[in-house]
């Protein structure tokens, strides 16, 4: 479809009555001075918006930073483990101060039986023991066998052999027949009073 050109220059002649070119250079310059004003105040927001993403990107830096578990600080699994751990050496603490706790009992009853054997030897005199034993061989004979020893003498008074009492509650003969010396006899006495 074509546009007649004299219609055209027809409705531009009937237009011009209408139009005021003073009042549409106010018109355009008011519209370029609003589009201006309208421009800068969006470039100002653009820039305070982009001000702004700039601070929020560094909080959320920040916060990602900080809710990062630092190498310095155990995992969760690493945490249970020690903590397991932990526990467990309470536990055992614990049983090592219960079984410390019983044996200071134990020794407190053998602190008290030793005082009390302390007063009792105390009361104990020596002078009037002597005057009733004959003499210090007998006196020598009851330590022996009170500590388990008991010599076996020949006809002549020699000692040949020795009759020991285990703590066990067995009883063991030594001969003295061999060449060992008497710290060697010493020692195997001892020794088989301790069994």
């Amino acid at each position: 479809m074509s546009i007649d050109v004299h219609e055209a220059i027809r409705a531009i002649r009937d237009m011009l009555p209408i139009i005021d070119p003073e009042e549409d250079y106010l018109t355009i310059v008011a519209a370029e001075e609003k589009i201006a004003s309208s421009e800068a105040r969006r470039k100002k927001e653009i820039e305070e918006a982009y001000t702004n993403l700039k601070a929020l990107s560094k909080v959320l830096e920040a916060a990602r930073v900080s809710s990062t578990r630092p190498a310095s600080v155990p995992s969760a699994e690493t945490h249970t483990s020690v903590l397991n751990e932990l526990d467990g050496n309470r536990l055992s603490l614990a049983k090592s101060i219960s079984d410390a706790e019983g044996s200071v009992i134990s020794r407190e009853a053998e602190l008290a039986a030793l005082k009390e054997e302390a007063r009792r030897l105390e009361g104990y005199d020596p002078a009037v023991e002597h005057e009733r034993e004959l003499n210090g061989t007998t006196l020598r004979l009851r330590m022996y066998k009170g500590l388990g020893f008991e010599p076996i003498l020949d006809k002549h008074g020699k000692l040949v052999k020795m009759l020991i009492r285990a703590q066990s509650g067995d009883i063991h003969t030594v001969e003295f027949t061999d060449d060992k010396t008497d710290a060697e006899y010493t020692r195997l006495l001892w020794k088989l009073a301790s069994s």
